[in-house]
């Protein structure tokens, strides 16, 4: 049964490993926090308690009402299920392709997923035959906005002799053959011909090292309009938005949430302009930039928010926050306010949501809203990249998927075929 909690709540301290099949980043930090909901106030024994009125049950409807509180959606989860072909992921990301990021709206429409390490093969018995395949990724394509299994369509590329293929592979000069792609957040340009925008972090492997790989750079993939798989037509650029170390703070990598200020988009006060974020160092601080719409392509043109002012220095940027996943979200509330959804230090057991008062801050205390109960069903699961997608959800409301891995991967694929593809959840707020 997935686990439900409200906020605030003891958090547990958890060693934070790495596993060097799929994930490029680790952090190990401890958290401790007081639950009010977990424990219970000193009183008359049950004997001795006076009976609950009616009053004093529909005071409790009331709170319970408007609480915060994060439940498992199973039917998603069940859309992501299959036997056979595509058999599950990580890293999923969504764009609506008429490009209106409204709760509520994705039923007019259709969406595109993209998803990075991707399982293909066949599955029997609940159990992972010999011959699967992993590509580092993959895409889906879904009808309207209900989850069903029937709607969605999976892709990847294939080889001369059958074998699967990522779909987005390096393609610019100067590229080594042993790079690689894990895929980024996206986002439909209206401005631009209605090209989708995909940010694409160049991986490299290293022999030898306690990672065996590390990230390298950070490109940007431009599908033009109506481009469907294999996207023969797609363009890809390099960009100026990975820093190996910016003055002594750590890395600096741009584009974990693209969040759209537009009319097209649907947002509530549109300015015109495109807000990437990225992360700094090993505290994960949360960074934020910005770009007119129609000159995305223009990197002369971004400017970073250095905490007072928009500024061309990357390296003057401020951080909003901290201790948030290398894979989030930032998407707009009804009342033109931000709701930030991510995993507490990248892959802990906690999602956590944070409210600003604008794309750029400032925000409140962030709140833990769910433990991720997979955790506990095997003693090398873990989770992470938790992310909303805000065309997928209902007003007032956030659909939120994370991701599910074993830090023992190759036995676990075979135990457990299922468990590598993502888990929802939906807040109300």
């Amino acid at each position: 049964m997935k686990t439900e909690i409200s906020y605030p709540y003891r958090q547990r301290t958890l060693l934070l490993l790495f596993m060097p099949l799929l994930i490029a980043f680790a952090s190990c930090n401890n958290n401790n926090g007081s639950s009010a909901a977990g424990e219970s106030a000193a009183g008359e024994s049950a004997a001795g308690s006076p009976a609950v009125g009616v009053e004093d049950k529909e005071t409790a409807d009331q709170q319970e009402k408007y609480q915060i509180k994060a439940r498992s959606v199973s039917q998603w989860e069940e859309m992501l299920r299959h036997n056979s072909g595509w058999l599950g992921a990580d890293g999923v990301y969504a764009v609506a392709l008429n490009g209106v990021e409204t709760p509520g709206k994705a039923g007019d429409t259709e969406t595109m997923f993209w998803f990075s390490d991707t399982i293909i093969g066949e599955i029997e018995d609940d159990s992972l035959k010999d011959d699967w395949e992993m590509v580092h990724n993959s895409v889906g394509y879904m009808q309207g906005g209900e989850p069903d299994p029937s709607k969605i369509k999976f892709s990847w590329r294939k080889g001369e002799q059958g074998e699967a293929i990522s779909m987005f592979e390096p393609t610019m000069p100067g590229t080594s053959e042993d790079e690689y792609y894990w895929l980024g957040d996206g986002f439909f340009n209206h401005a631009t011909d209605s090209t989708i925008y995909i940010f694409a972090y160049k991986i490299k492997n290293v022999p030898g090292g306690v990672y065996p790989f590390e990230d390298v750079g950070v490109s940007l993939i431009a599908l033009p309009k109506g481009s469907r798989p294999p996207f023969e037509n797609q363009r890809q650029m390099d960009t100026p938005l990975f820093i190996k170390d910016s003055k002594g703070r750590g890395k600096v990598v741009f584009g974990i949430s693209v969040m759209a200020n537009t009319v097209g988009a649907g947002a509530p006060k549109p300015d015109g302009f495109i807000y990437v974020y990225g992360l700094r160092g090993p505290s994960k601080e949360l960074l934020v930039a910005r770009v007119p719409d129609k000159a995305f392509e223009d990197f002369s043109q971004w400017r970073y928010w250095d905490g007072s002012n928009w500024n061309t220095d990357v390296h003057s940027a401020a951080a909003l926050t901290s201790r948030v996943s290398n894979e989030m979200s930032v998407s707009f509330m009804e009342d033109g306010r931000v709701i930030a959804a991510y995993q507490l230090d990248t892959n802990s057991p906690t999602v956590a949501i944070q409210v600003g008062r604008s794309p750029v801050g400032p925000f409140q205390p962030y709140k833990a809203v769910y433990e991720t109960p997979e955790i506990y069903e095997d003693i090398d699961f873990y989770t992470y990249n938790a992310k909303a997608h805000p065309h997928l959800s209902e007003p007032g409301e956030l659909l939120i998927s994370y991701n599910v891995n074993s830090f023992d991967f190759i036995d676990d694929i075979h135990r457990h075929p299922h468990h590598l593809r993502p888990r929802f959840i939906r807040i109300k707020y």
